[in-house]
């Protein structure tokens, strides 16, 4: 029987690996070496990443790959891409190549406005608490002076404090709404300690608001925190030409091609279950990208999810249309991304990926990111209208089933060139492997 260990965070890297093989696996001697085996041996690099995190036993790897040939307002781009996913970064680069010649994506920051709130509870009258918001605004502002030094001097800082009232929601629950421009960094630690701070403020002023009842100067502050949610931190990206450029397939005229993709996309903004898987694919794309720049894809995927749920219900992230003759497919979605600090100076990888890219501002990478989604999106429909979703997809995960039956090279090489002219299932792939083996 296994017995909750004490002071786990104490005990040296082995001693944790130990603990671990011994009591949560069969062959503890195998799961030493399989951990061991994802060391760095750079000493100085393995260090590193261990103190990313906490209670690190090893690395866990994930491909990085390139996309190549994506025109974004006219200057290339070769976009670094972490996943594990088959059929991702060659779909994207698919996307690329298709728009090259075309005019390649246009992309526009709409906004990069970021929030955070205030989260308290206030049982008085409400005159009084708007009374008291007015006269302490500007104390707000100037008791955060030595955190919003450094960031004012890159032009960024607070752009506004609001006092909400939600208890129509919520009995006695009010917000302060705060929003903020974070530059290149995507702000997190800022945004929260300038927060924490309005929290400390607005409850310490309020004792000495002599307006307030005794009851009243008791305002509880429930929480201080960023949100994820950046509907006003947007950026677009389309892709658009002629009907008649639109050859993608010998079966299908080009204008019935346009056709089906408007219509698939139109489905998705009515149907929530393909809306999901629409809007997956996308995140295909983006996720990628913000993980190999090192920022946080579960920040970027929570927003992003909200906002196609902004109207009341869940919806297509692009959007599409012919008019006059031309074909347009678009996106605009939030992106809060950072260049500089977490990762982005640590993870050697990281600063490769930013200078692939050519060291771009946050707003520079909004626009790539989005642009990465829309590609993956435009490749997965059209796979969908055409061919069907699994005839790329399976040749890309042919790959990942000979590695699971330990086909030998040549055997990888000769099943590869069968399968050029074959459908790939699993159950053919065994089949076929069978019959070599034997």
């Amino acid at each position: 029987m296994i017995t909750p260990v004490e002071g786990f965070s104490k005990l040296s890297k082995d001693e944790k690996i130990d603990w671990i093989a011994k009591n949560y696996t069969h062959d503890t001697a195998e799961t030493i070496r399989t951990i061991k085996r994802y060391w760095n041996s750079d000493e100085k690099l393995q260090k590193l990443h261990d103190e990313f995190i906490e209670n690190t036993l090893t690395n866990y790897y994930l491909p990085l790959g390139i996309a190549p040939n994506f025109l974004i307002n006219d200057k290339l781009y070769a976009i670094p891409m972490a996943i594990e996913e088959s059929s991702v970064v060659a779909a994207a680069s698919k996307a690329a190549k298709f728009w090259l010649h075309k005019g390649g994506f246009k992309t526009t920051v709409l906004n990069t406005e970021k929030i955070g709130q205030v989260h308290f509870v206030y049982k008085g009258d409400k005159e009084k608490l708007q009374k008291y918001f007015d006269l302490i605004k500007p104390k707000l502002l100037s008791d955060t002076l030595a955190i919003t030094k450094n960031m004012e001097k890159r032009g960024g800082g607070i752009t506004n404090i609001e006092l909400r009232d939600k208890t129509k929601k919520l009995d006695d629950y009010y917000q302060l709404h705060c929003t903020f421009e974070t530059m290149d960094a995507m702000g997190a630690n800022f945004i929260n300690s300038c927060l924490e701070q309005f929290a400390q403020t607005f409850k310490t002023e309020a004792k000495g608001f002599s307006s307030f009842s005794d009851e009243e100067k008791n305002i509880e502050i429930v929480m201080s925190i960023l949100s994820n949610y950046v509907p006003n931190c947007l950026v677009r990206a389309e892709v658009s030409c002629p009907i008649s450029e639109l050859n993608v397939s010998e079966t299908l005229s080009s204008e019935a091609f346009a056709e089906k993709m408007v219509r698939a996309v139109e489905i998705a903004k009515i149907e929530p279950h393909r809306a999901v898987t629409h809007n997956k694919g996308i995140m295909n794309g983006i996720d990628a990208v913000v993980l190999a720049t090192g920022n946080d894809f579960r920040a970027v995927e929570a927003g992003v999810h909200a906002y196609a749920a902004k109207d009341g219900h869940y919806t297509s992230l692009t959007h599409a249309h012919v008019k006059n003759g031309v074909f347009t497919f678009w996106i605009e979605i939030p992106l809060a991304l950072g260049t500089v600090g977490g990762l982005t100076s640590l993870h050697p990888l990281v600063k490769l990926a930013l200078e692939i890219l050519g060291k771009p501002s946050a707003k520079d990478l909004m626009q790539i990111v989005a642009v990465a989604g829309l590609a993956q999106n435009f490749a997965a429909v059209r796979s969908l209208v055409t061919t069907g979703i699994q005839e790329g997809h399976m040749k890309m995960h042919l790959l990942n089933i000979l590695n699971q039956l330990e086909a030998t090279a040549s055997e990888k090489e000769a099943l590869i060139e069968h399968f050029k002219k074959n459908t790939v299932t699993h159950s053919a792939v065994v089949a076929a492997f069978d019959a070599i083996r034997k």
